[in-house]
């Protein structure tokens, strides 16, 4: 049976999600799926209730002691919790995970960087080590859909933030993936003229990057969806919630040049 990772992002969380789960019902006819999800927006969202302005250097959250338990409350709490009861009123069996969890997923502390001259302590923030996907496999053995969420953990115990992003990478390459999917508001990846590319190479994402029309969290997507094709990944899709399962609408990333170039439509 294949296996596929889907990963969608917190700012596509708000509203109903009925063709979403429509989308991986229709996936897991054939197929075991893991699901994995961030909460950027929510996370923000709750700190400025609570009077706290988070910290973003160079695109990157700085994940202080009162970042940290927002992180556990929004995303692990809430949110995963929350996708597990949608998924079950669709009448799919789904089960909530963090990285911590079973030591899914193990980080370290990252260090301070140096960032334009000055040296930036991230906090609470992890960088991968390695993960155990014991816990995941057996709930796609029991027929399950296992729901993947920050935070991870470190061989002290301590909680740490990681990328959604980087959790669904290494779940995917640790599961020798079918399919990678990454979730994604635009739909697919946009060319510097705004029409949706099909296909593309890794010279044109390289090209994308240099001149500024792929920026941010699509570069984010698109670093990470040629990383799990150098590691094994079959195949990897950025697409919109409406195409999960067809890919009519969505961007392949294909990391060898091909008698099929790229495209846009």
């Amino acid at each position: 049976m294949k296996r596929i990772v889907v990963k969608v992002g917190g700012a596509l969380l708000e509203g109903s999600l009925d063709s979403f789960w429509d989308q991986i019902e229709t996936l897991m006819q054939d197929s075991e799926v893991v699901l994995i999800h961030g909460g950027g927006p929510q996370a923000t969202r709750m700190a400025r209730n609570l009077g706290h302005e988070p910290q973003i250097v160079e695109g990157r959250r700085i994940t202080s002691e009162i970042d940290l338990q927002i992180v556990n409350w929004v995303i692990r709490g809430e949110l995963n919790l929350d996708l597990v009861a949608r998924a079950g009123s669709k009448g799919i069996r789904a089960a909530g995970l963090s990285g911590a969890d079973a030591g899914t997923i193990l980080c370290t502390r990252r260090t301070p960087w140096q960032m334009n001259g000055q040296s930036v302590d991230f906090g609470h923030v992890g960088d991968f080590v390695s993960s155990d996907l014991t816990a995941v496999v057996a709930l796609l053995s029991a027929g399950m859909l296992p729901i993947v969420c920050p935070p991870g953990i470190d061989a002290q115990g301590n909680l740490l933030n990681i990328n959604a992003d980087t959790i669904a990478l290494e779940i995917a390459c640790g599961l020798a993936a079918d399919e990678l999917i990454l979730v994604t508001e635009s739909g697919a990846v946009l060319s510097a003229d705004q029409m949706a590319i099909r296909r593309m190479e890794r010279e044109e994402a390289n090209e994308g990057v240099e001149t500024g029309w792929i920026a941010g969290g699509m570069k984010v997507k698109t670093d990470i969806g040629f990383q799990a094709l150098d590691r094994g990944v079959k195949a990897v899709w950025i697409c919109g919630p409406e195409s999960i399962s067809s890919k009519s609408t969505g961007t392949q990333l294909v990391s060898q040049s091909t008698d099929q170039s790229g495209s846009h439509g």
